[in-house]
């Protein structure tokens, strides 16, 4: 099976650039309910993803100035960019390629709620959730998935 059957398209996503500030990524991800969002770059390119962890940790490293987690304000946080709270290299949420194969997919999806999907190029062109995964799973042999859930708790 093709992957892109499960393809929410960048179109339908929700996503931050490594140019916004960290109060435009809040509210970004506020409004959308998320708890994590993929960061692109001006060229479209997938560089990782940013969780409400990553800001967490990024106001608190600096641990020789512990006063200064308490001076945090919404306007000190409009200077700071995404880029330099995402760790590139240490991205939790890896992509896969639009060509990967269904057990990539599913290894993928057993760590990470939602998987990026980048093409040949390394443009981000959506994600697939582990959701969808899920449901089309459920859906298309629903009775089998019950026995096996049932058999499991025995």
């Amino acid at each position: 099976m093709n992957i892109a059957y499960f393809l929410t398209t960048k179109s339908e996503v929700a996503y931050l650039y490594e140019d916004f500030t960290l109060r435009q990524a809040l509210e970004k991800m506020r409004y959308h309910g998320y708890t994590a969002i993929p960061v692109l770059t001006r060229e479209n390119k997938y560089i990782g993803t940013v969780s409400e962890g990553n800001f967490l940790w990024y106001l608190i490293a600096d641990e020789e100035d512990q006063e200064a987690l308490y001076k945090i304000n919404m306007q000190s946080i409009e200077n700071v960019m995404i880029r330099d709270v995402i760790k590139v290299g240490m991205d939790k949420n890896p992509p896969v390629r639009i060509t990967a194969t269904m057990e990539e997919l599913l290894s993928r999806a057993l760590d990470q709620n939602f998987i990026p999907v980048i093409d040949d190029r390394d443009y981000f062109i959506g994600i697939i959730t582990r959701r969808d995964i899920i449901k089309y799973f459920y859906n298309s042999d629903g009775a089998n998935l019950s026995d096996t859930v049932v058999s499991a708790k025995r």
